[in-house]
């Protein structure tokens, strides 16, 4: 085994190994926290001028410190637990949702040959973590022993059934086209086929999987199990200190997971269209981590400007737009691109 030119001796290969996954996994996860606090900060400047406002404007010039000073401020902050509160339950949910966040992104692939496990089921994966994240907000509704939190705790589970479904089906059309569930071969596939992009022939695919993916993440206009005009804050109401950031944290990283997986399985991950990298050749000198920033970076931009710009719904409203429309476009979807897949072969 050769690292950058040097002969590792055979029994120190696992080391060898270990050591780099884990500078692999603390890079990503170090870079995905960074994320997360300038997240915060973009989202308030980005809404505060839609708004025609400034935004966070004094700490630091034109308040860039400023999520630096509510993460201080949250670290340091009384954990409070009310009294009525199953504490076993209430300490372990924001650890859950945070870790079913976090190990999504294992499987992503951020440029070509970066990942830190390049399993075959990748997808079936993310689906997973995605329902295992549902538990941490159940179960925090449940042992707050608050009606808010219970509430918000119902609405989420409802719309997880409802909307998780529709997201998995959306999937399908790219799992047919590209038949595989490995994220960097679907990618890969759009490199060889269809102009680059999974976009034009998965258009209802693309827009049912972003809807659910708004639900999925609690954001706006499907933010019922927070809903701070009815449920003060939903589910996470009697959190406060690092805990209530441990569900802060968790839906920006739900957003920059759901983000990755939309450009990965439809705007070509990393790459470019081939046309287009043959029409103005200069782009090819641009590291791969560059378009698949820039792809993932619009996505969250497009959940700010949703926030900014819908209204929520009402929650029957949620459910019939799930149950009734959702679902029935992503069998759509399914029926149409097995068909012209079977056509085309």
């Amino acid at each position: 085994m050769n690292i950058f030119g040097f002969t590792v001796p055979a029994g120190y290969e696992f080391l060898i190994n270990l050591v780099i996954l884990l500078i692999k996994i603390g890079v990503i996860v170090g870079i995905t926290m960074l994320h997360v606090l300038y997240a915060t900060y973009f989202e308030r400047k980005v809404i505060g001028h839609m708004q025609i406002r400034l935004g966070p404007m004094r700490t630091g010039f034109h308040g860039i410190l400023q999520p630096v000073a509510d993460g201080l401020k949250l670290f340091f902050k009384e954990d409070i637990i009310p009294a009525q509160a199953d504490r076993t339950v209430f300490k372990i949910a924001p650890v859950i949702f945070v870790f079913a966040a976090l190990s999504s992104l294992a499987v992503v692939p951020f440029f070509e040959g970066f990942v830190i496990a390049d399993v075959n089921i990748a997808l079936l994966y993310l689906l997973a973590m995605s329902s295992l994240g549902a538990y941490g907000v159940i179960m925090a509704g449940w042992a707050s022993n608050s009606k808010y939190s219970f509430l918000g705790g119902l609405r989420s589970s409802a719309q997880v059934i409802s909307y998780e479904v529709a997201l998995g089906m959306s999937l399908v059309g790219v799992m047919l086209m590209a038949g595989s569930l490995n994220l960097s071969e679907i990618v890969h596939a759009q490199q060889q086929h269809w102009y680059g992009m999974f976009l034009i022939p998965q258009c209802i695919g693309y827009f049912v999987f972003m809807v659910s993916a708004f639900a999925e993440t609690n954001r706006t206009p499907f933010d019922l199990p927070e809903a701070e005009s009815e449920l003060v804050a939903g589910y996470f109401v009697e959190y406060s200190g690092m805990r209530f950031a441990l569900y802060y944290a968790g839906e920006y990283i739900g957003m920059l997971v759901m983000s990755s997986i939309a450009v990965l399985c439809y705007w070509g991950g990393w790459t470019l269209p081939p046309a287009l990298v043959n029409a103005v050749p200069v782009l090819a000198v641009v590291p791969g981590i560059v378009w698949f920033l820039l792809k993932v970076y619009f996505h969250i931009f497009l959940y700010y400007w949703v926030r900014a710009t819908v209204p929520r719904y009402r929650y029957d409203q949620l459910m019939g737009l799930g149950w009734k429309v959702m679902i029935p476009l992503a069998l759509a979807n399914i029926v149409i691109t097995s068909i012209v897949k079977y056509i085309a072969q």
